[in-house]
């Protein structure tokens, strides 16, 4: 008999002062602000919808060459010869974000990386994927490949550059968990994105993306724009005491991208005061396990799971855990199973994933059997 795994939701009762969300909008299309340590989401408009990614594109461009670095496989002192292909789409005559690369020249990753960030040269992009890959097809494999290990689910790149293709598209969630991954993975490299300017070949170029210059604490990391997207921005600052993550996207000029982007981290860093509902460790609810040698397991967060309540505002807070059950053994220490998700006003203001607490392997005989008899009388229910 072939189970059918329903979706569970476990209701919670929370210990922490209940809170209703603060009073905010957003002139984007898609929207996303997170908490980058803990992952929790703060704010989200439309965030799992696909987008064209445009320049933004870029960070998975950018993930790819740093893991390569770490590996051994690629020096920031290696140089990268700029090809036809690399200049006449990614260079001056493209009309598009560019290096200025000369055609036929040389170039270090550590200056093409440069690019990438602060100017957004798609050339700088194209000549990092052919030194890498031998061509920017395979390199949106290797692109591809690192996605689904960071558990990037609603993005397919096709290219390095971001520019326009139908079968390319990313979602702000997904932006937000990759700049996460860039944060929180190479430190050493962060310091690339608050670079103000970057010259090469006798021209300047001013950082792209203009929050950084605004001394609002604004130190990374992308813009994107095309005219079928229109302008977008991932956004990260470590004012007011912890360090967020925002994604805007579908705005109609650069400087509603700057004001929007502005107003949505400004807003997450002084509109919020953290509250600690569950100790790294502690767990969170129970999910159900089937022929498993324990009938459930434990779910935990990724170290401490925080609440952020609005300042003077502490109404309604309810929450829910959620996940595809019963879960099927073995189910291993540290699997992502589940999901908390925490609600003011029945609106989703806040998710943060949930991992299994201890392994929990495959039951014997008299135990599957057991429980195939639980699942059938469910099913009678």
């Amino acid at each position: 008999m072939k189970l059918i795994a329903p979706i569970i939701v476990l209701l919670l009762a929370l210990t922490a002062p209940a809170f209703a969300q603060a009073s905010f909008d957003t002139k984007a299309r898609f929207a996303i602000l997170m908490d980058e340590e803990s992952g929790t989401v703060i704010f989200q408009k439309d965030a799992d919808l696909p987008m064209e990614p445009a320049s933004m594109a870029k960070l998975m461009t950018i993930a790819v060459v740093f893991n390569e670095v770490r590996a051994g496989r690629v020096k920031m002192n290696d140089e990268f010869f700029v090809s036809e292909h690399a200049w006449r789409t990614g260079g001056a005559a493209s009309g598009g974000s560019t290096m200025f690369a000369e055609l036929n020249s040389k170039i270090s990753v550590e200056n093409l990386i440069r690019s990438v960030i602060i100017q957004s040269g798609n050339d700088a992009a194209i000549v990092l994927a052919e030194g890498i890959a031998g061509s920017e097809t395979s390199f949106a494999a290797m692109m591809n490949e690192l996605a689904e290990d960071i558990g990037l689910e609603g993005s397919v790149f096709t290219n390095a550059t971001g520019l326009p293709d139908p079968n390319m598209h990313v979602t702000a969630r997904d932006l937000a968990d990759l700049a996460r991954y860039l944060i929180h993975d190479f430190p050493e490299y962060y310091h690339y994105f608050s670079e103000p300017e970057m010259e090469w070949n006798g021209i300047k170029q001013a950082n792209r993306n203009s929050l950084v210059e605004l001394g609002i604490g604004v130190d990374g990391l992308k813009t994107g724009h095309t005219e079928a997207a229109g302008y977008g921005s991932v956004i990260s600052t470590d004012d007011g005491g912890r360090r967020l993550i925002a994604v805007v996207h579908g705005l109609k000029s650069m400087a509603e991208r700057t004001e929007e982007g502005r107003k949505l981290i400004t807003w997450g860093a002084r509109a919020f005061e953290r509250v600690a509902a569950y100790a790294d460790g502690a767990v969170v609810a129970y999910a159900n396990v089937y022929g498993g040698t324990s009938g459930s397991v434990g779910l935990v967060g990724e170290g401490e799971i925080a609440l952020y309540l609005p300042r003077g505002s502490r109404k309604c807070l309810g929450a829910s855990v959620v996940y595809t059950g019963p879960l099927m053994p073995p189910v291993n220490a540290g699997d992502k199973v589940a999901e908390l998700r925490v609600f003011c006003d029945e609106q989703l203001v806040q998710t943060a994933p949930l991992f299994a607490a201890e392994t929990v392997e495959q039951g014997d005989i008299v135990r599957r059997a057991t429980d195939a008899l639980k699942q059938l009388a469910l099913g009678w229910l």
